[in-house]
């Protein structure tokens, strides 16, 4: 690992519910609740970051991601697409389908860009090589931007919406696009931004800072990575579990990190000797982060 520049981090535990593959955490500052999902759990977790138990509600289908819409109302996004959730009821309601017609597809990764727009990916549900793609929704307008990808994660952008970034986790590379502030829509062609190609830890999830620090999930290195605008690595983390799957700013000045964690692959000796696999975690770094944008439907 990458010497800390900075010293050791606290890592701490924020739940303790364990996820068979936590992902997704979105933190809402309106209601100081961080919310996130076990996918393969089929699970929507909940837990005020000022304290108090982690809320689990049960989903009908695989779920791996929110966008905030309003103060009554979440997008999901799930296995057969975007969904609409009544966060006083839990009620959930069918919206727009993506790729409903194709049982080997699910939702993985998605991100609001600063304009309102939401991007989506889809995968294999058994990782199947290229079956996965990313879309944009914005106000009604949905469409295809990227396929041809195995494992899309990543999604994140700069803080002026002009930097779009993206991941496939199987190629180990990590994309950047221009893009439409004003819109989210991607702007050319993309170009790689960090290939670690045959390096040990996958780029799974990200977010970028207010200084357009880029922060990643390294799966299966027990890192997470702090990559500078230009993408050379400046930081590398020990997070104290092995398969660290996606980092979120959190308080009201969205001033420090959660992560999500899993346990998806471990046989038994494996998630005893990583006790807080599957925990969602709170690091002791100070960070200029921000708060997620509203999803505009």
């Amino acid at each position: 690992m990458t010497p800390d520049p900075a010293g050791h981090v606290d890592v701490s535990i924020l739940s303790d519910h364990v996820c068979h593959l936590g992902e997704g955490p979105t933190y809402d500052a309106a209601t100081d609740t961080l919310f996130w999902f076990d996918i393969l759990g089929r699970k929507l977790l909940e837990k005020k970051l000022s304290g108090g138990p982690t809320i689990a509600r049960d989903l009908p289908e695989m779920t791996s991601a929110l966008a905030v819409i309003n103060e009554g109302h979440q997008l999901l996004a799930t296995e057969s697409g975007l969904h609409i959730r009544d966060v006083r009821t839990g009620a959930i309601t069918s919206y727009l389908p993506i790729e409903a017609d194709n049982p080997a597809t699910r939702s993985n990764d998605c991100r609001v860009h600063p304009s309102g727009a939401f991007w989506v990916s889809t995968m294999g549900r058994k990782a199947e090589p290229k079956a996965g793609a990313i879309y944009r929704f914005f106000k009604g307008e949905f469409a295809r931007l990227f396929d041809g990808l195995t494992i899309p994660n990543s999604i994140c952008f700069s803080p002026d919406g002009a930097t779009g970034y993206f991941a496939d986790t199987r190629e180990n590379i990590l994309f950047r696009v221009d893009c439409d502030p004003a819109s989210g829509q991607p702007l050319g062609e993309p170009g790689v931004f960090v290939d670690r190609s045959g390096q040990k830890g996958g780029l799974d999830g990200s977010v970028v800072d207010a200084d357009g620090v880029l922060w990643n999930a390294s799966w299966g290195a027990g890192r997470l990575d702090a990559y500078s605008p230009q993408g050379s690595r400046i930081r590398s983390i020990d997070v104290t579990t092995r398969q660290p799957s996606c980092p979120a700013f959190v308080g009201a000045d969205a001033g420090r990190l959660a992560l999500t964690t899993a346990w998806e692959g471990m046989d038994a000796a494996a998630r005893k000797d990583d006790k807080r696999a599957g925990m969602t975690l709170l690091l002791d770094l100070p960070v200029k982060g921000r708060l997620e944008p509203r999803v505009l439907i």
